[in-house]
């Protein structure tokens, strides 16, 4: 048995349109967002230079959880991957917490993005209030979602392009600035900028592990590239290969990026809530470079919005089709994609342009902990999971991936034991612990939920074999 390969999941009715680029680029953009260009400035104002390898660390871990994830995806491919592992080896219940608990840190993420991208426009228009620009971004990436998944790849697809296009450019230019001594920064650019200034640690080891609940909310949709597996024209060949660039991503995008950063423009100049990518490019003086860095970081939200409403919409329909939600959201439009769940999680997406308008100065930081502890959660759903499956290849029960995680599932305890100390850190962390309370609650709505499903529907709560294809 061990020796038979599944090739692909069974039709799900979705159409297969995201070509090798589309999900190349996914799996970039998802490296990218807001977390690194705008929450970084507050983790530089608590870590100053040893950010840096606390965004290498969580990067390590990262990569764990993404092999662990390309094994099961390689073994099963499916849309909406994270709730049927979950399902396949944890129950049924935990199929249905995980999908719920994805769909809200993707809905609470959105409303973060939003956020963002109001606070981007104020930096051209400050006299716009940030709850209309939340409110046109929402209806405008709405519209895309519904059209098909070819756009949603393709404007994807074209967001990412400008990102990295960018972070590439802002590279290039700061390891000029060090290099050639140019512009207004270049007299105190030097790389002793990261020591220099009350050393590496300049708040203390204690303040620096601190930021990686921070940090972690930086690398929250890396995972997005498993929701596209069962929209991928051939996830044989592009999954692999878009896991696999994960630690040149990672090592380029957010510790090269940072470590130029804070060697051209020393730490103690980064305060929270202005991006320090449009801070250091101020500083250099290159003219409209800080318009051109908040564009690019505009884009950066927008692209992270728009695929929390491609990948909730998946969610829902994962649900529906476990009848954990109503059968309603089960059904495709015209055009392939699942419109009524994308419509809700719009709906409720827009209780971020109501913060925005009632508290528009906390509105991120609010929902950006939340949608940390939620991405947590679905994590270490994905490496438990992985442990068990692990389990069953090494009993024989099930065939092996063809695309094995090294280290077997050493690395998924690693990566284990390192998410249940950030949960310890953000417990202990009094602006941030009142995620928990949010997602304790969240975890009795559930509960409640699962309760009445089961009263209602009892077979519900049966273990049931996966639908395997397999050759060989």
């Amino acid at each position: 048995m061990t020796s038979e390969r599944v090739t692909e999941a069974p039709e799900e009715g979705y159409e297969r349109g995201l070509g090798s680029r589309q999900v190349q680029m996914i799996a970039i953009g998802g490296a990218i967002g807001v977390g690194l260009f705008l929450k970084a400035g507050a983790n530089i104002e608590k870590a100053g230079p040893s950010l840096i390898l606390m965004y290498a660390l969580a990067g390590v871990i990262i990569f764990f959880i993404m092999r662990a994830l390309g094994e099961l995806l390689l073994y099963r491919p499916v849309s909406g991957s994270f709730a049927d592992y979950s399902r396949e080896f944890l129950g049924p219940f935990f199929g249905y917490f995980t999908a719920w608990t994805y769909w809200l840190m993707w809905v609470v993420t959105g409303m973060a993005e939003l956020t963002a991208a109001a606070i981007y426009i104020n930096y051209w228009f400050p006299a716009v209030p940030q709850w209309v620009t939340a409110l046109v971004f929402l209806v405008i990436l709405f519209g895309v979602n519904l059209i098909s998944v070819k756009l949603f790849g393709e404007l994807e697809f074209w967001f990412s392009m400008v990102k990295v296009t960018a972070l590439i450019g802002m590279i290039v230019i700061g390891l000029g600035v060090l290099t050639f001594g140019f512009s207004a920064a270049g007299d105190t650019a030097s790389v002793s900028n990261l020591w220099q200034f009350d050393g590496f640690f300049p708040k203390g080891i204690g303040s620096s592990l601190m930021t990686l609940q921070g940090v972690m909310f930086a690398y929250l949709a890396v995972e997005l590239v498993g929701v596209t597996a069962g929209e991928s024209e051939n996830p044989e060949k592009t999954l692999p290969k878009a896991i696999n660039t994960l630690p040149w991503r990672i090592g380029l995008f957010y510790v090269g990026a940072l470590t130029v950063i804070l060697c051209v423009v020393k730490w103690t100049e980064f305060t929270e809530g202005v991006s320090p990518f449009v801070k250091a490019f101020a500083m250099i003086g290159i003219p409209a470079g800080a318009g051109i860095v908040n564009f690019v970081v505009l884009t950066a939200a927008l692209s992270s919005c728009n695929s929390g409403m491609y990948s909730t919409g998946r969610m829902l329909r994962t649900l529906a089709d476990n009848g954990e939600a109503p059968r309603a959201f089960s059904k495709l439009s015209a055009s392939k994609t699942p419109a009524l769940g994308i419509t809700v999680s719009v709906l409720f997406m827009g209780i971020g342009v109501v913060l925005n308008y009632v508290v528009p100065e906390k509105a991120f930081g609010y929902v950006t902990s939340v949608a940390t502890a939620a991405g947590i959660w679905t994590w270490l759903m994905i490496l438990v999971s992985h442990v068990l499956y692990r389990r069953a290849v090494d009993a024989g029960r099930l065939p092996a991936s063809s695309f094995p995680a090294p280290g077997g599932a050493l690395c998924s305890y690693i990566a284990i034991a390192f998410l249940l100390f950030v949960t310890g850190l953000i417990a202990y962390d009094a602006d941030s612990r009142v995620c928990l309370y949010v997602m304790a609650v969240w975890a009795v709505a559930l509960g409640i939920g699962w309760l009445f499903l089961k009263k209602r529907t009892p077979e519900i709560a049966d273990r049931r074999e996966p639908e395997l294809e397999r050759v060989g």
